[in-house]
């Protein structure tokens, strides 16, 4: 008897009948946060298109080709849901970011009051992966959202229900979208599930698509990437790069990227984010210098901008940020889970007046 227990619990637990389950290809019907439109690209999950590759740094044009922010929706009154899906790269997880992160999937569902609640994520073990998602689902009509991985590249992925269950796939929804320009952690690091990154815990409340180019490292108010972010007709731009910049850069490239910005998009509200603070800064003097040094710069050039005239133009101060307890981050420097709610319930309010929904 023990060694048949031992047997039975070795079956994985995502083990499905192939011949039971119809795949559906996401590339059908679309996916949100792939932005820049039908624009050619070296892969279909990239987030920018193939043209960027030749005006961008290199470093930013490797990261972008991750499928941070990408989300797809799918009706299904199905009650079990699998998925299937390859990433570019092996390395699916890091020493500060699980594999569920960095490579996973993260599912959730619309319950009867249109609200989106969390429904399954995943536990990526190599680069290509079957699994079944969530089984014993009420036997409802019903709409999700599939996030995709952070800090990888997706190759491929596609849906399964049981043959002979409604699916619908949603093609990507026509309102303007949120592009969040930023870092690491606009990127996602280190949430446990790509769900719970800042910008799609805001996407879900204020039921708005996204479109997330954070680069890990290389956030830096580059005039190029600005070239690119005023070709897309955005609900509002939000900047959140001071964290892989100093004062000197701010002051140096904040104006003119807000000029341009608004120069070829004269009524699109662009919110301005100043850095977070390190929970130890407090301890370590140069830590709060540079913090210091960055919100001054960000806030003369938020003052001199206003100055000049520049309507809708919108300002978040960092402070809270991570909240004042020094339990927001995963490695000191980087949001977990707790982080990113309090980021997200900051940024609410300053959206929704910058959106005009107060």
């Amino acid at each position: 008897m023990k060694i048949l227990i031992a047997i039975f619990l070795l079956v994985p637990a995502t083990a499905f009948a192939q011949d039971e389950v119809q795949w559906h290809d996401v590339t059908q019907w679309g996916i949100e946060g792939r932005g820049w439109g039908d624009q050619e690209r070296s892969k279909w999950f990239d987030r920018f298109p193939i043209k960027a590759e030749k005006t961008v740094t290199k470093s930013v044009w490797g990261l972008s080709r991750h499928s941070a922010g990408m989300m797809v929706r799918f009706k299904t009154d199905a009650n079990t849901i699998h998925a299937k899906w390859k990433v570019t790269s092996s390395r699916l997880g890091m020493p500060h970011m699980p594999p569920s992160g960095v490579s996973g999937l993260d599912l959730y569902a619309r319950d009867a009051q249109g609200k989106w609640r969390w429904a399954a994520a995943t536990l990526p073990a190599k680069q290509e992966m079957q699994v079944t998602l969530l089984r014993g689902i009420k036997p409802n009509l019903r709409e999700y959202a599939l996030y995709l991985p952070l800090y990888n590249g997706t190759e491929s992925l596609a849906v399964g229900v049981p043959a002979g269950s409604n699916f619908q796939g949603l093609a990507p929804r026509k309102a303007r979208p949120l592009i969040f320009y930023g870092t690491s952690i606009t990127q996602g690091a280190c949430a446990s599930r790509p769900g719970m990154t800042y910008p799609a815990i805001l996407g879900r409340w204020l039921d708005m698509p996204v479109i997330n180019i954070g680069f890990s490292g290389n956030g830096k108010m580059h005039e190029e990437v600005g070239d690119l972010l005023i070709e897309v007709n955005a609900a509002a731009y939000i900047i959140d790069c001071l964290p892989n910049m100093n004062g000197a850069m701010v002051t140096k490239r904040c104006v003119p990227l807000v000029k341009q910005l608004r120069e070829a998009r004269a009524d699109t509200p662009i919110v301005l984010v100043e850095d977070r603070r390190f929970p130890n800064s407090w301890l370590v003097p140069d830590k709060s210098k540079f913090h210091d040094d960055n919100h001054a710069a960000l806030r003369k050039a938020y003052q001199d901008l206003k100055t000049a005239g520049v309507k809708k133009l919108y300002y978040l101060g960092g402070d809270a940020l991570l909240g004042d307890d020094a339990e927001g981050t995963t490695d000191g420097s980087h949001p977990n889970d707790l982080g990113f709610l309090r980021q997200a319930e900051l940024f609410a309010p300053v959206l929704s007046k910058a959106l005009g929904l107060e």
